[in-house]
């Protein structure tokens, strides 16, 4: 599936905040963010998820049946507790997209917390739903209703954030959390599901922002064969022979986007060296499937952003870069 609708310089949504975001108001500093990533020639643009608090919460507010709790998870996210199944109260993110469409001629790119991730971290026995799975159904219904919606809106590119599925595709799979990893798959499956795809339409996945040690080889296949998104975005940032196999494992008929920079560091790295891991990718997919974008979002919780806006900004102009070195300049 050759990516003739571009989309080659992509990022996954959410952006360092402006420090006078309560002063200028969210719609016009989403109004800045957009002409910003244009004047950094990203084939996408979002709202850099400004208007929430982290990159769940487009459900966890826009849905009812889960209780904001005192603590944290692992990831220093405020933890959320299923108390019912879900039910949606409108449109998630459908509102925010079209007034994007407004701004610009670029088709705009939305991110959405998988229904599986959610399962997996809100899920507590005794508390609301009988299983993880069942929630996690109820919220896949939820989710992929919102993307038929954000399609009917002109959004273009979709994708979905499910932080914990690279650690089940190491040798020694990490923790699932509430949901097993075939659940998991099951249900983010029910998410991108569409009858019908419009020109250009891409659902995307991210299943996770750093590779795991090793790659169990046959978890990966199960992964791209059971989820049907049409891109899957990967990190790529590291150099490491993991890295190179979660591509190699991905089908033929699916686009890829390589996170080739790190999100979370200042320091550039170095384009030869970048280059030579694409090359390497050259010799076994055909690179007009593929995208390039950073490793993850620069701010996936608002008051935390991994590096400052001049550090977002120069990571940014080298992911445009790169792209160029690799497709010239015709996107």
């Amino acid at each position: 599936m050759a990516d003739t609708f571009n989309y080659r310089i992509d990022h996954h949504g959410s952006l360092v905040r402006p420090n006078d975001l309560a002063t200028v108001g969210v719609e016009q500093a989403v109004q800045d963010a957009v002409a910003y990533q244009r004047k950094l020639r990203s084939t996408v643009v979002t709202d850099g998820d400004f208007p929430r608090e982290d990159f769940r919460s487009a459900v966890l507010d826009g849905v009812s049946g889960f209780r904001r709790t005192d603590g944290e998870d692992e990831d220093g996210l405020t933890r959320w507790v299923a108390e019912s199944l879900p039910k949606a109260n409108g449109p998630l993110l459908a509102d925010w997209a079209a007034r994007l469409t407004e701004l610009t001629l670029i088709a705009p790119k939305a991110s959405l917390p998988s229904p599986a991730y959610l399962a997996a971290t809100t899920y507590q026995e005794g508390l609301g739903p009988s299983s993880a799975h069942e929630l996690g159904e109820a919220l896949a219904e939820i989710v992929q209703a919102e993307i038929e919606l954000l399609v009917s809106k002109g959004v273009r590119l979709i994708q979905l954030n499910n932080p914990l599925l690279l650690g089940q595709l190491d040798t020694d799979p990490a923790a699932p959390g509430a949901l097993s990893f075939e659940d998991a798959l099951a249900v983010d499956a029910l998410a991108v599901r569409l009858d019908e795809r419009p020109e250009g339409v891409r659902i995307a996945v991210s299943p996770g922002w750093t590779a795991p040690a090793a790659v169990d080889r046959s978890r990966a296949e199960q992964l791209y064969s059971e989820i049907a998104a049409d891109r899957w975005i990967l990190p790529f940032d590291q150099g490491t022979p993991a890295e190179l196999a979660l591509v190699k494992a991905l089908p033929e008929d699916r686009d890829f986007c390589l996170g080739v920079v790190d999100a979370t560091t200042p320091e550039l790295e170095d384009i030869d060296a970048v280059m030579r891991r694409i090359d390497a990718v050259g010799e076994f997919k055909d690179l007009e499937d593929g995208a390039v974008s950073p490793s993850r979002g620069f701010a996936d919780a608002a008051d935390r952003p991994l590096l400052s806006a001049e550090g977002q900004r120069r990571k940014l102009v080298l992911v445009e870069t790169i792209a160029r070195y690799v497709w010239g300049n015709e996107f």
